[in-house]
């Protein structure tokens, strides 16, 4: 049970919010302006005026910028001496908090003033602070940098560690044909290759991802493996074809509402035979076992609403089965947070 907070902390808790964007913006000017490495590179302290004469920024700087992050608990000072916090460890090592910081300065910052015109017009009005495109994902291949880079660092990081264990579950009933749905850069379709020799893989996406995606499969040989499929599955009209042993789906039915889910899944039932297998891989924000993996999930549903399309978030685990099952589907098998990452693997076949 929660301890009720005080009238106080309350307070205290409600100014964190209201000043968030500034300290968020000190700290990343405290990173990039190598301040807060030369303050770890000397772990039993270094005096304030040391740092000022190392750094090359002025004095007003550095104070200001230790100011706040003696508030934020990212730096320790005491008698003019700083040391680096356990907090402040990790906003410099930890990948995660890397990968996140990043993302959110580099690609939805400026956007997130939209948020509340998001919310009303359920369309992503901050993205167009990065390009002129409906959805962020036409214009994933041309965004300017170094939106680009941190766009595609965060979507990697979200799945790729998910990719051993989740090979290991594809290939048990060794698939000859798979279909990866959203394929976006290839990467999954690459980690097939490489588990199994004899697997052929069908890409499906838009155009402008398969374009990329094609690039990459011929670097690497593999284009005598790997077919494309171009395929924009918002439009009814449009069917995934059928033949697949497997359907993947990697973090791609959260870029989608729930409408959009079903309409894609009744799409794969079509395509489905009694003997095809649909793996949805999601990191479903109520089953992570650390807070942080929970507090990152929820705030990335808010970069879906102002940046991605204005109306896909991520899910419940019980939201998405649901979704599944109205979709024609029985979900057979559910493989939670594998390995080492935020995935669980919805194993689902067709219901006849």
């Amino acid at each position: 049970m929660k301890k009720e907070l005080s009238a106080i902390d309350a307070k205290y808790e409600a100014q964190k919010i209201a000043f968030g964007p500034m300290y968020f913006q000190a700290v990343v000017a405290l990173r990039d302006l190598g301040i807060l490495q030369f303050i770890n590179n000397n772990r039993k302290g270094v005096s304030i005026e040391t740092i000022i004469e190392k750094s090359d920024v002025s004095e007003y700087g550095v104070t200001l910028l230790l100011e706040a992050a003696e508030v934020l608990g990212v730096v320790e000072i005491e008698n003019e001496i700083v040391k680096i916090s356990k907090v402040g460890f990790f906003l410099l090592k930890d990948e995660m908090t890397r990968v996140n910081i990043n993302f959110m300065n580099d690609v939805c910052y400026l956007g997130a003033k939209s948020m509340t015109e998001s919310i009303k017009n359920g369309q992503p009005e901050g993205l167009k602070t990065l390009g002129d495109w409906p959805t962020i994902y036409e214009g994933l291949s041309v965004l300017p940098e170094p939106a680009k880079t941190s766009w595609f660092e965060f979507d990697h990081y979200y799945s790729d560690n998910a990719f051993p264990e989740a090979l290991k579950i594809v290939f048990r009933n060794h698939p000859k044909l798979i279909f990866d749905v959203g394929g976006n850069t290839g990467k999954w379709s690459f980690a097939c290759c490489n588990y199994n020799p004899d697997v052929r893989i069908k890409i499906l996406d838009l155009p402008v991802q398969l374009k990329v995606a094609k690039a990459n499969a011929a670097e690497k040989g593999l284009t005598d493996r790997i077919d494309f499929h171009e395929i924009n599955l918002l439009d009814q009209e449009q069917k995934i074809p059928e033949g697949a042993d497997v359907i993947w789906m990697s973090q791609f039915l959260d870029c989608f509402s729930k409408e959009q889910i079903i309409q894609i899944l009744e799409n794969a039932y079509q395509a489905a035979s009694e003997n095809t297998t649909l793996y949805i891989l999601e990191p479903f924000f109520d089953n992570q076992n650390f807070p942080a993996a929970h507090h990152s999930l929820v705030a990335t549903s808010l970069y879906f609403t102002i940046m991605a399309n204005g109306n896909s978030k991520m899910y419940r685990i019980e939201v998405m089965k649901d979704l599944a099952r109205k979709a024609g589907f029985e979900i057979v098998e559910t493989y939670p947070l594998i390995g080492d990452s935020y995935h669980t693997i919805l194993e689902c076949k067709k219901r006849v």
